[in-house]
């Protein structure tokens, strides 16, 4: 069994940028991407402010050469984020040796579904947007655009940890030796439905987010696709891969406490952090840097905050939140903040966690509010979702 489980590609669409150079350039510039509803026809467009990719649907379409009209866009912005990634790779042959897409999605292909629900019956030729609903379909659709023929493939929907759930399930496929090459991270797009759902949840915000700010009023939804390619020890040495980064611990737990709320306390996210070091063999003292799950929601970021110094004491890390630049991308929340980890490593920075003004009363943690250059050997990456369902990975530079 190879002991590292390598990055060796990475792929993303988001707010701030259609490639990962873009989302760096924007990173390192403050450049944020939440703004008004352009999307899509609400009666809340004018109420709330979300991340929103800037391309249309038929820019989209027009750069994978696809049919216009037939995906949802959940599918649409996954296979860029897929296909960039597995350029980034190197990979012309995607069946050349045993490959897995594994990909987490909340929505589906709910932008579509609703769109023609109403319609249905009158027109039975938009059946696709109807049967395309369900999470497992985008997966597919996406695994088919990238040409994977005999791989494993599998969706992962665990409300806002899906795609680093994913991730942890493609780093225990390659050091078990079930899989040689893995594509995995996750993919979700703007719909009325998470749009009223987050809204009934009174959660949402009307301005820009402010993660870790005692004035904190609620998240930005936002809308991406992020990737990473895996692959075994033995496929970076008969190919003499590029190393990006490595998968060096993952960790999932379940707090079972509410639908929608994370324990008080954060129990849920100290069984992930702890598991996570465990799997890593690391202590907490050598985490250089921590990107939060961080999504300017009272509850959220009381009880994270109160994992992190149970994990840390003392010693809680340099952090941030980098939903202040993208919003809260759901499923692909756990890819993007996996992408921003990995560039993170190999530029040596930590992001800024925008916006924050004010310490929160209930402790002291200041996140870092201004790019930072420091020496980055290992991150924690935090992703939180509905129903307790709490997930930690840790990305470092060596095996």
């Amino acid at each position: 069994m190879g002991r590292g489980v390598a990055i060796t590609g990475m792929g993303i669409i988001s707010a701030i940028g259609n490639n990962v150079q873009e989302n760096l350039r924007s990173l390192t510039s403050n450049k944020i991407g939440i703004s008004k509803i352009t999307q899509i026809k609400t009666i809340h467009e004018d109420e709330i402010m979300v991340g929103e990719i800037e391309d249309s649907n038929p820019v989209l379409e027009k750069q994978l050469g696809i049919e216009a009209n037939q995906w949802s866009r959940t599918v649409l912005i996954g296979s860029i984020a897929a296909k960039e990634a597995l350029e980034s790779a190197g990979i012309t042959d995607i069946n050349e040796v045993s490959t897995g897409f594994i990909s987490g999605t909340t929505v589906g292909g709910m932008d579509k579904s609703e769109q023609y629900f109403y319609d249905y019956e009158k027109n039975p030729g938009i059946r696709q947007h109807i049967t395309g609903l369900h999470a497992g379909d985008s997966t597919n659709k996406i695994a088919k655009y990238l040409g994977l023929e005999k791989g494993f493939v599998t969706t992962i929907s665990t409300a806002c940890s899906s795609a680093a759930n994913a991730i942890m399930l493609g780093a225990r496929m390659i050091k078990s030796g079930q899989l040689d090459r893995v594509i995995v991270g996750g993919t979700d797009s703007l719909s009325k439905f998470t749009i009223n759902g987050f809204k009934t949840l009174m959660i949402l915000s009307d301005t820009y987010s402010t993660p870790f700010d005692d004035n904190r009023k609620g998240l930005n939804l936002g809308e991406a696709a992020a990737y990473l390619v895996l692959e075994s020890d033995g496929m970076v040495q008969k190919h003499r891969k590029k190393v990006l980064g490595y998968v060096k611990g993952y960790g999932n737990a379940n707090d079972a406490y509410h639908q929608t709320a994370s324990s008080e306390n954060g129990d849920g996210a100290v069984l992930a952090m702890e598991k996570a070091l465990k799997v890593a063999g690391l202590s907490p003292k050598t985490i250089d840097y921590v990107n939060a799950h961080g999504t300017a929601t009272p509850n959220n970021d009381l009880s994270e905050g109160r994992a992190l110094l149970r994990i840390f004491k003392d010693r809680v890390p340099e952090f941030s939140s980098t939903k202040s630049f993208t919003g809260h991308t759901l499923a692909a929340a756990g890819g993007v903040e996996a992408v921003y980890s990995v560039l993170a490593l190999q530029n040596n920075l930590i992001f800024p966690n925008l916006n924050f003004q004010t310490p929160m009363k209930e402790f002291d943690l200041t996140p870092i509010t201004e790019i930072k250059e420091k020496p980055i050997q290992t991150v924690l990456s935090n992703s939180f979702g509905f129903g307790g369902n709490c997930s930690t990975l840790i990305f470092s530079k060596e095996a």
